[in-house]
């Protein structure tokens, strides 16, 4: 082929034929951002610099300075935890990567030089794939889908995060309300054993009541110690999901958990909500189409898979010798420049592309099969959400309504009964045992209510739906007893 094309020309073809995106001012983080501000009312923030982290971190001990609540916990996690930094950076390189992906290809120069011992040939050429060109718009808007993904997946990570905070939060929290019924109980069961052992040097009481009193206080002591280590335990957890260390671990708590609510959230509609607004679901669509892109791309290439221009420059400068006029040897130098174009292509002669169209077909499937999963679990998942956030509510309200009032009731007659020599400290000791593992139930019935309440929120926004209530020790710690701290 003898058509002359300058190397310079090739390249502004190349460039001629491609447009670039460029990087996003927020870093790819907009769907992040609106998403956490309108399901969370919090604020995103990616750590770039020391004026950010700066900042970040007055904001943080700005929060940490008041008692913790369950939102203050949110941002505070947004904020420090650095594995959710590591997501914004990741996030960072796949906008990297689709940016490249828009980019056209960039031309490969090669020189080569070759000297005898009377020539020297020098070769320059410039070299660009004609399919990359050709596919560029097609692969840069499958790029452009990944990115999407990338970005969706980053605001699950937000959502994941907050929502594992808040479930820790209220962990903590009714850890410390435990441990402080305990003390409270332990310290009127101290009283009940120090009155036993009065009773007894009077011969009032024989030494088989005394000794279940302070079996009873011994056995009191041991439920709150393990209350304590577990209290310790939950504690290292929240300071964990906050991303917390040095003074700032030293953060305050509430003594007892929030109220519950007056009114519940209602059920109605609440698949179709999930199915619009959850980010996990929405990640797997455009990884669906990213993988529907890809499926024409294969198509497109299946019988050429790559087409190279080489745009060639070459130079030849030759020696020869021959005798003169007067016999002496003389040597002439001859130039010559060649121009051209060479192209080289690749064909799958042993598939014809099957391999190719064959992988992009069930990559489809897969994905495409994904995306139906997902959707069949999240509503299975909003529906659970809803039945253990509407039954622990239930709970707690029965607890807080029936059962403790009761128990006080039971307690009170019991002492009365006591008093006046009509029931044994037997009957004192198993009604105390009862009423502390009652309130140590409603205690974690609260809890439970509010680690369902944010499970219902990670099933409607994505976030990763909880597995249901986690006793932190608590029916297992009751069994001690109170004998009339409340």
């Amino acid at each position: 082929m003898n058509t002359r094309l300058s190397p310079s020309l090739t390249v502004a073809a190349a460039l001629a034929l491609g447009g670039c995106a460029s990087f996003t001012p927020d870093q790819g983080l907009g769907p992040a951002i609106g998403i956490t501000r309108a399901e969370l009312a919090k604020d995103v923030v990616k750590v770039t610099d020391e004026a950010v982290a700066s900042t970040a971190q007055e904001r943080a001990e700005a929060l940490l300075r008041r008692p913790l609540t369950a939102d203050s916990a949110v941002q505070i996690a947004i904020l420090k935890n650095r594995g959710l930094q590591a997501a914004f950076n990741e996030l960072g390189v796949a906008e990297a990567v689709y940016v490249k992906a828009t980019l056209p290809p960039s031309p490969r120069f090669s020189a080569s030089r070759l000297a005898g011992s009377f020539e020297l040939e020098i070769e320059r050429q410039i070299l660009i794939g004609l399919f990359e060109l050709a596919t560029l718009p097609q692969r840069a808007a499958i790029a452009e889908q990944r990115f999407r993904a990338a970005q969706f997946r980053t605001a699950e990570a937000v959502l994941r995060l907050a929502a594992d905070a808040r479930r820790q939060y209220y962990r903590t929290v009714a850890a410390n309300q435990q441990v402080a019924f305990l003390q409270q109980a332990l310290a009127t069961a101290e009283s009940a054993s120090e009155l036993a052992k009065q009773l007894g040097e009077t011969g009032a009481l024989n030494k088989l009541e005394q000794a279940r009193e302070h079996a009873f206080y011994t056995e009191l002591g041991a439920q709150l110690a393990r209350a304590r280590i577990q209290q310790r335990i939950e504690r290292e957890r929240l300071i964990r999901q906050l991303g917390l260390w040095g003074r700032d671990i030293d953060f305050r708590l509430p003594a007892s958990l929030p109220a519950l609510p007056g009114q519940l959230a209602g059920a109605q509609d609440l698949e179709r909500e999930a199915m619009r607004r959850r980010v996990d679901v929405e990640a797997l669509r455009y990884d669906l189409r990213a993988v529907a892109g890809h499926f024409g791309l294969a198509n497109a290439t299946r019988f050429v898979t790559d087409v190279e221009l080489a745009g060639i420059s070459k130079y030849e400068r030759t020696k020869s010798i021959r005798l003169d006029e007067h016999s002496e040897l003389e040597i002439e130098r001859e130039k010559a420049r060649k121009r051209g174009l060479e192209v080289d292509l690749e064909i799958p002669i042993y598939d014809f592309g099957q391999t190719s169209v064959r992988n992009a077909q069930e990559t489809y499937m897969a994905a495409a099969n994904r995306l139906a999963e997902r959707a069949v679990n999240a509503r299975s998942e909003i529906r659970e959400a809803y039945l253990r956030y509407r039954g622990n509510y239930d709970l707690a309200r029965y607890y807080q309504s029936r059962v403790l009032p009761l128990r006080r009731t039971i307690q009170d007659e019991t002492l009365l009964h006591y008093s006046g020599m009509l029931v044994d400290v037997t009957r004192l000791i198993v009604d105390a045992r009862a009423r502390i593992l009652s309130n140590i139930d409603a205690i974690n019935a609260r809890r439970d209510f509010w680690i369902a309440a944010t499970d219902l929120k990670a099933a409607l926004v994505g976030g990763g739906a909880g597995t249901g209530a986690e006793m932190s020790g608590g029916s297992a710690a009751a069994a001690g007893g109170d004998t009339g701290a409340h």
